[in-house]
């Protein structure tokens, strides 16, 4: 009785597929060794994409870290659900009562009314008021800091309590990598969903003991291998608890690098809208589901995690609002075409470019570096302050840009074909008008689709209250 009580525990547990997302800060397309780094050592992940699949036109629809990651949990653009910008409890703008909506849906609370056991462990950045944390989301418990890691306060939260300040940045990466195992741990016979959104390599750069000056790479190598370490750490649990094979794990990144990073050639950076800004690595890995050793160049994005998911966990996608995603697993599973006619991008309020085959358009100009006039000396107004972090003199600065910094001058209306020219070289709008007015149409047709709170967003108001 007892084999057949196992058997069906054992079935069950096969009918409802765990999902893990492991998702890097500010982690550069080119910043890991299966993405061309010529430095930086990453043999847990390079391991991972050989095993899965490692996707080469995967982007996000903003290029900096809280809209970015509300698409991921949603599937829809953020003038959809709301989050186009970054609340920061010491912001001038967006510092109190801004966050996600209550009326939108994460992955995280219809996979928990399935049965599934959920967990965030890391940052959030969907809003740092109490009705915006986890544990309101659809998160049975929560780990981390609520925002990013060099907005004060830094402090770390437990469930919705404060359990550390100052927060030992040096441990971050370590202590998630700790908890997020212990979950697995805790829910090996019934389903999971585990959120990990690392701190890291977002600025201020920091390492554990166990890896600060070992990568021979600098601080931002060290980071970079511990992070590896962390992926490598939840795959042997998965593995070792025989759970792999039931286990869809996605790595990705939510935006292009900061200084110190790389792009592996694009350009631009983080929060610029260059494919520097918007490309980023992702791997899918799902033993005997996804094949092994794919390297995929459909164009997709983060906007398609979240129908992706709800499709292998048998949920239907809400019917009651605009999913801007589509299931990827054709994708992952048999190469398939894009699901999309064209993908948009977002920078403060605007829309700022339509991807659509191998053409992007930029609808509007955006630089190609930030604080280009800088260098070395620059002095972060949000640098590390020397006790919470461990290598508070070694941060990246300005005189590292992560991605060219050549090509036509930037402008309104440039367009680029990006299977011949992946950096962004050369506009080529004046050979190409039948495609500028084709994407502009897209353009147009979706910017319908903007709310005019958002379009007629005024800062001064928001700052003054």
């Amino acid at each position: 009785m007892g084999s057949i009580e196992s058997l069906q525990a054992k079935e069950a547990k096969q009918a409802n597929p765990n999902f893990v997302i492991i998702f890097a800060d500010d982690l550069g397309y080119g910043d890991l060794e299966c993405y061309g780094h010529p430095r930086f050592k990453t043999p847990h992940i390079n391991r991972m994409a050989a095993e899965g699949a490692r996707l080469t036109q995967f982007n996000v629809p903003v290029p900096y870290c809280a809209p970015s990651r509300a698409t991921l949990l949603t599937g829809r653009y953020p003038w959809r659900h709301g989050v186009w910008f970054n609340p920061a409890p010491d912001g001038k703008q967006f510092n109190t009562g801004v966050g996600i909506a209550d009326s939108e849906v994460l992955i995280s609370e219809l996979l928990k009314e399935q049965g599934y056991s959920t967990l965030c462990v890391g940052k959030w950045h969907l809003g740092h008021n109490p009705r915006f944390y986890p544990t309101r989301h659809g998160f049975d418990d929560y780990l981390g800091i609520l925002y990013s890691n060099d907005m004060r306060p830094v402090n770390l939260i437990k469930g919705e309590q404060v359990i550390e300040y100052p927060v030992i940045q040096a441990n971050l990466t370590q202590r998630y990598t700790e908890r997020a195992i212990e979950f697995i741990k805790e829910n090996q016979q019934k389903p999971f969903f585990l959120y990990l959104p690392h701190a890291m390599p977002h600025k201020p750069l920091a390492a554990s003991e166990a890896f600060y000056k070992k990568s021979g790479n600098g601080l931002y190598g060290d980071v970079i291998a511990e992070l590896d370490w962390s992926v490598g750490e939840i795959l042997k649990t998965l593995k070792d608890l025989k759970l792999d094979e039931n286990t869809l794990v996605i790595f990705a990144s939510d935006n292009g690098p900061w200084f110190g990073g790389n792009t592996a050639g694009l350009s631009g950076m983080k929060s610029t809208s260059w494919e520097g800004g918007l490309r980023v690595p992702m791997i899918a890995r799902w033993p005997g589901k996804i094949p092994p050793r794919q390297v995929i160049d459909t164009v997709c994005g983060s906007i398609d995690v979240f129908p992706t998911i709800l499709k292998q966990a048998g949920i239907k996608v809400p019917a009651d609002r605009v999913i801007d995603g589509k299931d990827l697993f054709p994708v992952l599973t048999e190469q398939a075409p894009t699901p999309h006619e064209a993908l948009f991008s977002m920078k403060g309020n605007s829309l700022f470019t339509v991807r659509s085959g191998p053409w992007k358009l930029h609808l509007k100009p955006s630089p190609r570096q930030l604080l280009a006039n800088q260098g070395k000396d620059w002095i972060d107004p949000r640098g590390p302050d020397g006790v919470t972090i461990i290598a508070p003199y070694e941060q990246a600065m300005p005189d590292q840009p992560p991605g060219l910094l050549t090509g036509d001058q930037p402008a309104p209306m440039m367009l680029f074909n990006l299977e011949k020219d992946p950096a962004e070289q050369h506009n080529v709008a004046k050979d190409h008008p039948e495609v500028v007015a084709r994407l502009q149409k897209l353009y147009e047709e979706m910017q319908t689709q903007v709310p005019d709170s958002i379009r007629n967003f005024d800062p001064r108001a928001r700052s003054k209250k």
